[in-house]
């Protein structure tokens, strides 16, 4: 159904000797030259034999403080932090609306519900084609409780893409920076948020489970697959990456149950930029 190190210790080269006392006074050099050659060796050999296991640890394990001068230090790139689900959440969930419309079919009046991303402040909205394809009306909620009805600006059914506007102040849109697919990893932790089964602003968390997937029921190919549970109404929210990116657009399900059994497929952010100009396009005619 769619919708929705090992530490290296120092080799032993040689078995430690004992402790010999030291020498008596007036010794005789041809005795001491011998030994302290055979100290000299020992002490070359402890120190390639240690030499060795910084190799080793230093490929694990970074530098210690001391050994960092300061000019490496400021020359060095910050490596990016992983952001918390909670911190996360708290930083992404204006950037997700609920989507709700008003379908008449066959005389009857059918409600759906689906979520989107805030583009930019100009108020376009990104959600999937099927979410708003058929609607008469189509209703925005944000995470404030605040609501506007929107208008469909494009739509692509084929890649499952549409762009819906909404007026209202630009303060109230907080639009989510959209990564890079081409970067995502099987095993990367993900995370989703939408409004699966109506409950708006829900987030779930998994991993990317396969890349390049085709979805049995649609034909649609090139899709990440994510164990992150995905259900329906959270078609058209995002899928982000541990930077709150967003990586890719929640899509559909695969379930034999109309549930969520742990495989569910995303859009790849990058399909959504080779077709925004298009999708955008209508508001500049």
């Amino acid at each position: 159904m769619r919708d929705d190190g090992v530490v290296a210790s120092e080799p032993l080269l040689y078995d430690p000797p004992a402790q010999a006392a030291p020498p008596a006074p007036g010794g005789h050099g041809r005795r001491r030259g011998p030994v302290a050659l055979a100290a000299a060796l020992l002490v070359i050999g402890g120190v390639a034999g240690g030499a060795l296991g910084a190799e080793v640890i230093l490929g694990r394990t970074p530098a210690p403080a001391a050994a960092t001068s300061p000019a490496s230090t400021s020359s060095a790139a910050p490596a990016q932090t992983p952001v918390s689900a909670a911190a996360l959440y708290k930083q992404a969930v204006a950037g997700i609306v609920t989507i709700t419309t008003e379908v008449a079919r066959r005389g009857q009046v059918g409600e759906g519900t689906g979520s989107g991303i805030v583009l930019d402040q100009n108020g376009d909205i990104l959600t999937n084609a099927h979410v708003v394809s058929g609607a008469n009306q189509i209703q925005v909620t944000f995470n404030d409780g605040g609501h506007a009805t929107a208008t469909l600006v494009n739509a692509n059914a084929r890649a499952d893409l549409a762009v819906i506007r909404v007026s209202v102040a630009a303060a109230s849109l907080h639009p989510l920076p959209l990564g890079n697919s081409d970067t995502v990893r099987v095993g990367d932790t993900v995370y989703a948020i939408g409004a699966p089964f109506g409950l708006a602003e829900s987030m779930t968390a998994g991993i990317v489970s396969g890349l390049n997937r085709t979805d049995q029921s649609s034909g649609r190919t090139g899709l990440i697959q994510t164990d992150a549970p995905i259900n329906p109404g959270n078609s058209g929210g995002a899928l982000l990456n541990t930077q709150g990116q967003v990586v890719g657009v929640n899509d559909s399900i695969e379930s034999p149950i109309a549930g969520n059994v742990g495989v569910g497929f995303a859009i790849p952010v990058n399909v959504v930029k080779q077709l925004l100009g298009s999708l955008e396009g209508e508001a500049n005619q």
